[in-house]
């Protein structure tokens, strides 16, 4: 018999389709299969070094399936290994995860499910070389946590950001003009490469491609001379020319994640306007790629995750995270992703289907 009987879960970072899908299957294994008593960590560490708790049971987790969002709240600013006090008029940082450890017996929590991407999951391998029980479940839009072949919200980022290019691409043909989306991704391409090849982009940026902004205007170019003149791109918001850097909207400091990417889908705008002699346009979708109702998809994997992320702890297996491995449910040590950012191969698949298909990455 397992020696636990009560686990709690939590959501840290940014906010994404599926949350509330995971804590739903979270909740549901553990009572159903397990008869196990569950509580809610509200906003991400913070809750967990205020002891900030809630009961979740059958009854107040059902309807959340379709919910984007999470119910618990999040934060992506609580580092409890690195916490910001104010003393003297000056910020100093403090560990206090302990306290956090003391808050889980005192609450007679005997292990964790904590749901997040990499910073989120760094602190959950390090809960988990303090002896907590401990397993982690990937999330993130960007699909850039390594070893696992989907997390879940990216299939909701890459369709919002297919039917943003869909309606572009009425409005480009109307006008005959250059039509630029910027989508997410920080420093790894999916959302615009699979976005980008879903909706029939004329060109792709990403980060792991750095782009001659004259080979893209050369590509359209040849549009125009097709009897085509309009054209759609796509730039992830990490995507930098051969002779620059990534566009920075701004630096946040005393951040855990101080750089602000954006900007640059304006900037590739204007420089293709004087180029290819067609009015250009800029849409950056942000948080809409974030917000709302999760796909099908991602409904059906945050469920699995939810439902492996259970098993494991009741098997025994801390300090891992649930991975999506061949299409299958598996297990990969925290310690093994961690820092280990999965980005778009250059030579991958999809790049080379892209390519086939006459998509220009201006390289």
């Amino acid at each position: 018999m397992s020696e636990i009987k009560k686990i709690a879960v939590m959501t840290a970072g940014g906010d994404c389709p599926g949350l509330n899908a995971v804590i739903r299957a979270v909740v549901k294994t553990a009572i159903t299969k397990y008869n196990l008593e569950v509580v809610g960590i509200k906003s991400g560490y913070k809750g967990l070094y205020h002891a900030d708790f809630m009961p979740l049971t059958e009854e107040n987790t059902s309807g959340i399936l379709h919910l984007g969002g999470t119910i618990l709240h999040s934060s992506n600013k609580d580092n409890l290994f690195k916490y910001p006090f104010e003393e003297n008029g000056k910020t100093v940082y403090k560990d206090v995860s302990d306290v956090a450890v003391k808050n889980l017996k005192d609450n007679g929590i005997d292990a964790m499910v904590i749901i997040g991407g990499d910073g989120t999951l760094t602190s959950a391998r390090d809960y988990a070389r303090k002896g907590v029980k401990v397993v982690g479940v990937p999330k993130t839009i960007d699909n850039d946590l390594a070893i696992t072949d989907y997390t879940f919200g990216f299939d909701t980022a890459v369709g919002i950001a297919s039917e943003a290019i869909d309606r572009l691409h009425t409005t480009a043909a109307s006008h005959d003009r250059i039509m630029v989306l910027e989508v997410m991704g920080r420093y790894a391409g999916w959302i615009a490469l699979a976005a980008g090849i879903a909706g029939g982009a004329d060109a792709i940026l990403i980060p792991e491609i750095p782009y001659d902004i004259n080979k893209v205007a050369e590509k359209l170019k040849e549009r125009r001379k097709k009897g085509k003149d309009f054209s759609i791109v796509v730039v992830a918001e990490g995507a930098k020319s051969v002779t620059g850097e990534m566009v920075v909207l701004k630096v946040i400091e005393n951040s855990p994640d101080p750089i602000r990417l954006g900007g640059v889908g304006q900037k590739v705008a204007e420089e293709l306007e004087e180029l290819v002699g067609l009015e250009a346009r800029a849409t950056t979708l942000g948080h809409i790629q974030r917000g709302g109702t999760p796909s099908s998809y991602d409904r059906i994997l945050s469920t699995r995750y939810g439902c492996a992320a259970v098993d494991l702890l009741m098997d025994g297996i801390y300090g891992q995270m649930v991975a999506l491995i061949n299409n299958k449910m598996s297990y990969v040590p925290l310690e093994d992703v961690i820092g280990n950012n999965k980005n778009v191969d250059p030579s991958c698949e999809f790049v080379k289907v892209a390519k086939n298909i006459g998509i220009s990455f201006g390289d």
